[in-house]
C-alpha cells in the first residue's frame, strides 16, 4: 500500500473520471486487482455504470467545443507538462506497472519512459499538424488542405502495456485538438487511474476540465456502448483479433473510424551470415520479454539449416540464465503471466505442441508457487502445424530449419498476422531483399535487432488479422483529425474548374 499512497491513490477509487470529477456510484459494484506474482489482492475499484458512461461523454464532448479553438503548441504545453509530472513519478509508475502486470522493474519503468518519450514526440508534433497548398487551374484561385479535431477519441488498451499505448494515443489524440476518453483493461485498473490522477492535477492546473477521462469496467457493454456511440468518431483498440475483428463490425457499420492494433506471430530469421552476438540477446528479449505477453513477441524463429545447431545451443546456454521471480527485484529478468487463465492457455500450447510432433528443448512447465509462473519454452517445431500459426500469449518459441533465405520468407509470410519480423544477417543483399516488395509482408520489418521494443517516432502497427492504422510516430497524427480541402477565389470572377462554362 504504501507504493499506492505515494502515488496519491485511494484503496477504492471509483471507476469513471473525468478531470477532478470522480464518480460515486457504486451500484456495479467492484473490480480486484491482483498482483500476479502471489495471486494477492492489491485493491479494489469500483465498475463504471452506464450512467456514469453518460455522464462522462457529455463533459467530454462540452470540453471539445472550448479545447479545439485552443491554438495547438498551447495544447501541446499541456501535454508538456504531464511529461514532466511523469518524469518526477516514473520509478513509481514503473513499480506500479511491475506490481499490477508483472512484468520486470526494468520494462515497467522502461514503459513510462516511453509515455515520457511520446510526450517529448507529441509536443514537437503539436507545432506541425502540416497541410499543403495546391496550385490552382483557375486564375487567381488558391487551394490548400487543413486538419481539423475530431471530437471525441475512445482508447481501449489492453493489459500487457497498461499505460504507453493509452499514451501513444492520448498525447497525439489532444495535441490534434481532441478530448479523450480511456477505457483500460480491468486487469491492470490502478495503472490507469494512476495516470488519471497526474492528469487531473495537471489540467486543474491549466484550467481545464474533461480532456482525459478514465472509465473501468469488465463488463461488455461500455465498450459496445463505445463502438455504437456517434458521439466517438475515432476508437483506437488494442487487443485480440476477435475482439478486434467484432469491434470493428460495429464501429463500420456506423461509418466511424477506428485504428487497430491486433494480435501477432512474430518471425525472426537468422541467416548463415548472422552475428550471433546481436542475435541471440535480441532473441531472448524478444520471447521472454514481458513473459512473452507483448503483441511484438517473437513467436517463431527460422534459423539456416548450416549454424542451426550453433545457434539451438547458444539459446539453450542463454535461457539457462534468465532469472524468473518478482518483477520488482531487479535482478529477474522474467516476472509472471498475468492470471490463472494465461497459464492455462500456455499448458494448452505445450501439449497440443507435443501432440503435433514438437520437441521441447528447455523449459515447458509451470513453475509451482503462488503466482503465475512458467517456463520459458523452446520448441522444435514445424511452421504448418495449427500450434505455431496460433499466438499464445507466453514464452513459448517455436524453432525451424531452413534451406534458402526465400523459404525462410515464404514461411515467416505464412501467418495471418502481420506485426513486426527481422532478419539478422551481414549480407546486404539478403538485408535489403528482405526490405523489399517481395520480402517482410510486416507492418514493422529490422535488420539485425529483434521483432519487440518498437522506439516512439516510427509509425507502429501491422497487416493482415494483425489490423489497420498506425500509431506512435511519422505522419500517425493524421488518423486523429479531419482533412479539409479548401479553394479560395480571390479574384472578381467567377471561374469554374475543368473549363465549364456556364452562363446565366
Amino acid at each position: 500500500m504504501d507504493l499506492l499512497h505515494s502515488l496519491h491513490l485511494e484503496n477504492k477509487n471509483s471507476g469513471a473520471s473525468t478531470e477532478n470529477n470522480w464518480s460515486h456510484d457504486k451500484t456495479e459494484g467492484e473490480i480486484h486487482s491482483y498482483n500476479p506474482s502471489n495471486g494477492e489482492i492489491i485493491a479494489s475499484v469500483y465498475r463504471a455504470s452506464l450512467k456514469d458512461y453518460e455522464h462522462t461523454v457529455k463533459e467530454a464532448t462540452k470540453a471539445f467545443l472550448s479545447f479545439r479553438e485552443v491554438p495547438a503548441p498551447k495544447r501541446g504545453e499541456l501535454i508538456r507538462a504531464i511529461g514532466d509530472e511523469l518524469r518526477k513519478n516514473k520509478d513509481y509508475l514503473g513499480s506500479l506497472v511491475s506490481l499490477e502486470m508483472g512484468k520486470s522493474k526494468q520494462e515497467g519503468d522502461g514503459e513510462v519512459q516511453e509515455m515520457i518519450d511520446m510526450a517529448d514526440l507529441a509536443v514537437g508534433q503539436s507545432r506541425m499538424l502540416y497541410g499543403k497548398t495546391m496550385h490552382s487551374e483557375r486564375h487567381q484561385h488558391r487551394m490548400q488542405e487543413q486538419w481539423l479535431p475530431l471530437g471525441i477519441v475512445g482508447i481501449i488498451s489492453a493489459f500487457n502495456f497498461p499505460v504507453a499505448v493509452w499514451a501513444w494515443n492520448a498525447f497525439i489524440a489532444v495535441i490534434c485538438g481532441n478530448t479523450v476518453i480511456w477505457k483500460p483493461s480491468p486487469k491492470t485498473p490502478l495503472c490507469a487511474i494512476a495516470i488519471q490522477h497526474i492528469c487531473n492535477r495537471v489540467c486543474d492546473a491549466f484550467g481545464y476540465r474533461g480532456i482525459f477521462s478514465l472509465l473501468i469496467s469488465d463488463k461488455h457493454d461500455i465498450v459496445s456502448t463505445m463502438a455504437n456511440d456517434t458521439r466517438i468518431p475515432l476508437i483506437s483498440f488494442t487487443g485480440s483479433t476477435a475482439v478486434g475483428r467484432e469491434i470493428n463490425k460495429i464501429i463500420a457499420g456506423r461509418l466511424g473510424r477506428a485504428l487497430l492494433e491486433l494480435s501477432g506471430n512474430n518471425a525472426i530469421i537468422v541467416d548463415e551470415y548472422a552475428n550471433l552476438s546481436l542475435a541471440i540477446p535480441a532473441i531472448t528479449f524478444g520471447a521472454v520479454g514481458t513473459a512473452g505477453q507483448r503483441c511484438t513477441t517473437t513467436r517463431r524463429l527460422f534459423i539456416h539449416e548450416s549454424i542451426y545447431e550453433k545457434v539451438m545451443h547458444a539459446l539453450i546456454k542463454a535461457y539457462q540464465h534468465i532469472t524468473i521471480g518478482d518483477p520488482l527485484d531487479q535482478q529477474n529478468l522474467m516476472g509472471p503471466l498475468i492470471d490463472k487463465l494465461a497459464v492455462e492457455h500456455f499448458q494448452k500450447a505445450i501439449n497440443d505442441a507435443k501432440q503435433q510432433g514438437g520437441n521441447i528443448l528447455f523449459g515447458g512447465n509451470v513453475i509451482e508457487s503462488k503466482g503465475y509462473y512458467v517456463q520459458p519454452t523452446l520448441i522444435e517445431a514445424n511452421n504448418d502445424w495449427e500450434i505455431v500459426q496460433r499466438e499464445t500469449f507466453a514464452p513459448i518459441l517455436y524453432i525451424i530449419k531452413y534451406k534458402t533465405l526465400d523459404e525462410a520468407i515464404t514461411m515467416q509470410n505464412h501467418s495471418r498476422f502481420g506485426l513486426s519480423s527481422s532478419l539478422f544477417t551481414e549480407q546486404l543483399q539478403h538485408a535489403e531483399l528482405f526490405l523489399s516488395a517481395k520480402g517482410s509482408d510486416c507492418g514493422i520489418a529490422n535488420i539485425n535487432i529483434g521483432t519487440s521494443g518498437a522506439e516512439i517516432g516510427g509509425a507502429f502497427g501491422g497487416e493482415k488479422d494483425t489490423g489497420f492504422g498506425r500509431e506512435a510516430g511519422s505522419d500517425a497524427w493524421q488518423a486523429y483529425m479531419r482533412r479539409q480541402t479548401n479553394t479560395v477565389n480571390w479574384g472578381k470572377g467567377m471561374t469554374l474548374a475543368q473549363g465549364i462554362k456556364f452562363e446565366i
